[in-house]
């Protein structure tokens, strides 16, 4: 079953300036604003090796990924980086306000090493289809760089909170460093060095399974890496583990945004609604607080349309097994509007946004033809789809908040 290991990671050192003006989000989750904003914070901040930006000029000997290496090697001769002395696990703590009711909460991980398995061996599992683009992007990082900056976030089972209980433990001391995000949210990073401690949580992980909750692109990336270098090192990737129990665990909706579709009809799109079963219209209000409900015995989809001011709510039974995400895109998107798989997967009318606030605003602002508002999935849901090999489709789950990416680097050394 799972393997975890403890392993010494380059951080920054003091000598880098403020940890806050140096860790990122992750790398799919900046934008081009973002990716400014980093730039100026600090000349030593992660986005100028895991999102560098292209220059006039770039070609195979220079290039985003080639001024990537250039930047770990002259950080870690100039003492910005630093490899730990001993090898250890690490608490990482993020407390946060969740962003739909305002309740703040704790969720609490681990960061290590992790076996890096074929999925065929069921000790990882995916919940989401990986894109080929992403992929290569993401494995260029690695071949020149030969370094992880950010983890993936595995979630494993532990009703019983016999490992949150060792993180409690180890998280009464000072932090190693401690950063508030963009967004609010507060991590917390501590050393565990106890070789007994280390010892109890991975004997407690060697009987579990892990759900990979984001990081499917630089998973596989790293199996690909595993498979072409044959490099030891290679065959460990750094992960955050979180009980999937956990009180702290939280996940958002992503609602979904039609644009640019040729031949858009509101009119057939409610019919073909109703034919679905029973369609309410909503105020906004109204509709944010059916939605809030979890009504978990239920199919719920919000409906919103340019040039309306209200919300077509749809409710119908759910089917064994039945999630809302792949039901909007089967019976909706496809079947309805005719937006198939592989124009899902080029995005090329499909957009995506956190929140039911900026959804409607979008439609308001008539940047969209029209957005379709979602319950979030539960964990529970994510959790028997991946233990039965099975996948959900892409943006099915957000989890909240990110991992910064900088907080520990894994560098393969051999």
């Amino acid at each position: 079953m799972a393997q975890i290991f403890p392993f010494q990671p380059y951080r920054y050192t003091r000598k880098a300036g403020a940890l806050d003006q140096l860790v990122t989000q992750p790398y799919d989750k900046i934008s081009a604003d973002m990716r400014e904003r980093y730039l100026a914070q600090s000349p030593y901040n992660l986005v100028r090796i895991i999102l560098g930006k292209p220059e006039e000029g770039d070609n195979e000997s220079n290039n985003v990924y080639t001024r990537a290496a250039a930047y770990l090697d002259e950080w870690i001769a100039a003492g910005i980086l630093a490899r730990e002395a001993e090898p250890s696990l690490y608490a990482y703590f993020q407390e946060f306000s969740d962003p739909d009711t305002g309740e703040r909460l704790v969720r609490k991980g681990f960061i290590g090493l992790g076996q890096v398995e074929d999925y065929d061996a069921r000790i990882v599992h995916r919940h989401e289809q990986t894109l080929s683009g992403p992929k290569k992007d993401r494995l260029q990082v690695l071949r020149h760089t030969r370094a992880h900056f950010g983890q993936i976030f595995m979630l494993y089972p532990d009703p019983e909170a016999a490992i949150d209980r060792l993180l409690d433990e180890a998280a009464v001391s000072e932090p190693l460093g401690a950063v508030t995000d963009e967004y609010g949210a507060v991590h917390r990073l501590w050393r565990i060095p106890a070789p007994a401690v280390i010892a109890e949580i991975q004997r407690l992980m060697s009987g579990k399974k892990l759900v990979i909750a984001d990081g499917h692109h630089r998973y596989e990336t790293a199996l690909t890496f595993r498979n072409e270098s044959g490099m030891e090192d290679a065959r460990r990737v750094m992960m955050t583990f979180v009980n999937m129990h956990s009180p702290g665990l939280r996940i958002l909706a992503t609602h979904r945004l039609v644009k640019n579709l040729e031949g858009f009809d509101p009119g057939k799109l409610v019919n073909g609604l109703r034919a679905l079963g029973a369609v309410t219209p909503m105020s906004a209000a109204q509709a944010r607080q059916r939605l809030a409900r979890e009504e978990r015995g239920s199919i719920l989809l919000g409906v919103a349309m340019a040039g309306e001011d209200h919300v077509h709510v749809l409710a119908r039974p759910r089917g064994a097994g039945e999630l809302d995400v792949a039901f909007l895109h089967r019976e909706v998107l496809e079947a309805i509007l005719g937006i198939g798989e592989e124009a899902v997967r080029e995005e090329k009318y499909l957009s995506y946004v956190r929140g039911i606030d900026a959804a409607l605003g979008e439609v308001a602002e008539r940047k969209v033809q029209a957005a379709f508002l979602l319950q979030p999935t539960k964990i529970e849901e994510v959790a028997e789809i991946s233990f039965g090999m099975g996948v959900m489709p892409q943006k099915s789950t957000d989890f909240y908040p990110k991992l910064l990416s900088g907080m520990t680097i894994y560098r393969l050394e051999r």
